[in-house]
């Protein structure tokens, strides 16, 4: 027995009936227009009333051509003409007018309907407005080659931007600059005032970049913090450092209002030059990179070119941080590749010490010793110094019980808080653990912060600042006339002591500014009731000078190099104070 499937009945066009064709070309949602073979208009649909704006009567018998936009050159509709003529039917994308007279584009099909004699009888033109289709794919578009936060080019649009350029200074034997410019301590505002403050500030610094160059430089973003400005067709270097000049000014000079916030963006900017630097967009990116990292290294909110031997630099900066990072990973209850050295500090009034600053030290299997000038400024810009900061509060609580233990007493032990450690606002808490876990007290330690961390989130650096200092905590000002603070707000500070820094104090003998700054820093300190601490103090006449401007503690080599923790107890056992007269 077999069975067997029936076909589909398919239905005659002619079958359907006048009627039924008739309300298909009457509710048919696209555009219908029907000509003769004159190209004289006979028919149009609802539809192409609604989407033209022309009733029936306003077309019949006249040319389509009446909707014509202007924007398409006589080849083109030679070419359609041809298909629709020899190939029976054309479509593509074409603007046309409305009655309005605005344009707009549509997806035009036009068929040529032969008689049974095959000559063209009619054309039948169906059509749809892609208005709204073209703006969705041109904002896609655009958002596949622009940073949706501040519509700057993004790094896609940077790269294939950047060979164009390469490129076209190549025919022409012209240079091309690439300034890449990353935004100092940005990370700081996004954790301090979160995130959406952080957007505000890059949609201001977008702004001003867009305004430092020229409409044909390419300012990009390529992500974070960073942007990127292309220079094609430059002269000269000194054109490219007036520009980077203008640059850094406009970006640090005045202050970036957001919100409730004043805010300063310095940049660090790094620029390479086609064809010197880099004959590519990669290499040249990459050049710059390395000439921006010097910049920050440089002190930054400056520019530097990119030279050959900053890769060495680079090179080593790199291996140095990944030692650092493989070193804090490896610290174990029982071992740590870094160690703490502690020097005195002492009372100039009767000689005694009444305190010691806790210094971290690292030596490394291949590196060697590793100076702290070397690591704690790449631990600052990596966020290590969190995890390292950390280590070194705990490690200090740890060595003062040790001290206890050993009939030491009568001094506190200065720990150096990093911009990090402030920025938690749970470091109260953490302060409390530690001095528990080794039963210690408040007078037992004591707290440095830089001058420029102080100023910082003033409002969180307060609240925290108050809190330690209700526990009974000592605060001190480290590095004190290296920032730029405000005394208005120091004064409102819970702090006891200022610690002058090293660099007034080396040529205070010698030079009269450096003696007019601590003479004067002793007398502020004095006057808003804080102790003056000096640090760097390696000679007898430093000392003297320094007692006679009314300092009361010094810190330094002619007392003691730092030392670490089994030599520290020696010297304390065997310390005899000295009054300074002797």
């Amino acid at each position: 027995m077999t069975t067997s499937t029936a076909s589909p009945v398919q239905t005659p066009i002619g079958a359907l009936g006048e009627a039924v064709l008739r309300r298909i070309f009457v509710q048919c949602s696209e555009a219908i227009l029907v000509t003769d073979r004159d190209n004289r208009i006979i028919a149009v649909n609802a539809a192409f009333s609604q989407l033209s704006g022309y009733s029936a009567e306003e077309v019949i018998g006249r040319n389509p051509r009446m909707f014509s936009s202007g924007r398409n050159e006589p080849a083109f509709y030679a070419e359609m003409w041809r298909a629709i003529n020899e190939d029976g039917a054309w479509s593509g994308e074409i603007w046309d007018r409305r009655k309005d007279g605005n344009l707009y584009p549509i997806w035009l099909t036009v068929s040529a309907v032969r008689d049974n004699e095959n000559r063209i009888a009619n054309y039948v033109a169906t059509f749809a407005d892609i208005g709204e289709r073209i703006e969705a794919s041109n904002q896609l578009l655009h958002l596949a080659y622009h940073d949706p936060l501040t519509h700057l080019p993004n790094r896609l649009s940077f790269e294939s931007q950047i060979e164009l350029s390469i490129r076209a200074c190549e025919r022409d034997h012209k240079q091309v600059a690439l300034m890449l410019i990353d935004l100092d301590h940005f990370k700081m505002v996004n954790d301090t005032l979160g995130h959406h403050v952080g957007d505000e500030l890059l949609k201001s610094v977008a702004n001003r970049l867009r305004d430092c160059v020229r409409a044909s430089d390419i300012v990009a973003r390529l992500g974070g913090d960073e942007f990127v400005v292309v220079l094609p067709d430059i002269d000269c270097a000194m054109t490219i450092a007036s520009i980077a000049g203008k640059v850094q000014r406009s970006l640090s000079d005045s202050s970036h209002r957001v919100g409730p916030h004043t805010l300063y963006a310095t940049p660090s900017i790094g620029i390479a030059i086609y064809p010197g630097d880099g004959r590519d967009g990669e290499t040249l990116l990459r050049n710059a990179d390395t000439a921006m990292y010097h910049a920050k290294s440089a002190g930054r909110n400056n520019y530097q070119f990119y030279a050959k031997h900053m890769n060495a630099a680079a090179a080593a900066r790199l291996e140095l941080e990944n030692a650092l990072r493989e070193a804090l990973s490896s610290i174990t209850p029982t071992h740590s590749p870094f160690t703490l050295h502690f020097q005195p500090q002492v009372r100039l009034s009767d000689g005694q010490i009444v305190g010691l600053e806790a210094l971290a030290r690292w030596r490394h299997p291949q590196l060697g010793e590793v100076p702290p000038g070397r690591f704690i400024p790449v631990a600052e810009e990596t966020g290590l110094i969190q995890p390292l900061g950390d280590w070194v509060f705990w490690e200090t609580c740890r060595n003062v019980r040790h001290f206890r233990d050993c009939g030491l007493h009568g001094f506190r032990v200065a720990v150096n808080i990093s911009a990090q450690q402030l920025r938690h606002e749970n470091l109260p808490s953490v302060v409390r653990g530690a001095l528990a876990c080794y039963e210690l007290t408040p007078q037992d330690i004591e707290l440095e912060i830089t001058e420029s961390t102080a100023m910082q989130n003033p409002e969180l650096t307060l609240s925290i600042l108050n809190q330690l200092s209700d526990m009974g905590i000592v605060l001190a000002i480290d590095d004190f006339g290296t920032g730029y603070s405000s005394l208005a707000y120091l004064k409102h500070l819970p702090i006891q002591r200022l610690k002058l820094d090293r660099s007034f104090v080396q040529d205070i003998e010698t030079d009269q500014n450096d003696a007019a700054i601590c003479s004067a820093t002793v007398a502020l300190g004095h006057n808003l009731g804080l102790e003056l601490v000096a640090e760097g103090v390696e000679t007898s006449t430093q000392r003297d000078f320094l007692a006679r401007l009314g300092c009361d503690t010094l810190q330094g080599f002619l007392y003691s190099k730092p030392l670490p923790a089994d030599r520290i107890v020696e010297y304390l056992r065997s310390y005899r104070p000295t009054r300074l007269n002797g």
